[in-house]
């Protein structure tokens, strides 16, 4: 009898905690980016209980759809929650329903579009499915760096009709303080260039073009050419750099000199 007692306390508990939890209310959670409309999507739209209204059409490249009742409608360069409103205004303001219900879906994107060229694993155009894709996700789809490219990323495109440029530092983009990962916009264009290069020649193992990694000097480089030869020598080594007037110089650097982009190493050969 005891034990039957109990049973009904806990049973009577656990469904006082289950109601509470059913007349909670739902915790808020980060609505979706909205999607903007863009010229060649294709878009289904419904209106509740009149299925007359209901429509799929492609948006033209003027951004517009004919729709029953409305005619043209410029629906290029809204959301669809700004496309739903343009909907329900003009089937409310024209009379023709008094409450009209509208769901818009795009069912196929083709509207907006980035682009990325050079020295990426996939390079072509690629849609944007959500606005605020960044430029992360875009090198994300074009299959990351090729072996051989920079780690600096042009974008160039418009913002407020003006020609926009930016160099992103990959690097410091993923690093412990990550730095700008812009939003991307329809036409963007991301470029990523060969990695800058140096030249070794002379009595080095390996001779020819290096990456030049940053802050490499005249050490590491000739570590990356494998080394000298028994019949070179580090002893006037000498480095050839390209001047902002176009003119090169020529130089005996110390091991611990820096190099940049460009410079021809000359590793003699030993006199002795």
């Amino acid at each position: 009898m005891h034990e039957s007692i109990c049973f009904r306390r806990l049973l009577g508990a656990w469904l006082a905690c289950v109601l509470l939890l059913l007349a909670a209310p739902a915790r808020a959670v980060d609505a979706p980016r909205d999607y903007v409309i863009g010229a060649g999507d294709l878009v289904r739209i419904n209106v509740y209980q009149s299925p007359d209204l209901t429509l799929e059409a492609r948006v033209t490249e003027s951004g517009t759809i004919s729709y029953p009742l409305l005619g043209t409608l410029k629906l290029g360069g809204l959301s669809v929650a700004q496309a739903e409103a343009e909907i329900t205004r003009g089937l409310r303001d024209g009379r023709y329903l008094k409450n009209p219900q509208v769901t818009l879906m795009v069912t196929l994107v083709r509207g907006h579009q980035v682009s990325a060229l050079g020295s990426v694993n996939k390079p072509g155009r690629y849609s944007i499915d959500l606005v605020g894709m960044r430029l992360s996700e875009l090198l994300a789809l074009a299959g990351g760096i090729a072996p051989g490219g920079s780690e600096i990323v042009t974008v160039t495109g418009e913002r407020d009709g003006k020609r926009f440029r930016s160099e992103i530092d990959l690097p410091a983009l993923y690093g412990s303080k990550p730095g700008e990962d812009p939003v991307l916009l329809n036409g963007d264009v991301l470029f990523v260039d060969r990695a800058p290069v140096v030249y070794i020649y002379g009595e080095v193992q390996k001779p020819g073009p290096i990456r030049l990694e940053r802050g490499m000097n005249v050490m590491q480089a000739l570590a990356a050419g494998g080394g000298v030869t028994p019949r070179g020598t580090q002893r006037g080594l000498r480095v050839h750099r390209r001047g902002s007037d176009g003119e090169v110089k020529v130089s005996e650097p110390s091991m611990t000199a820096t190099l940049v982009e460009g410079d021809v190493i000359y590793v003699r050969e030993s006199l002795f």
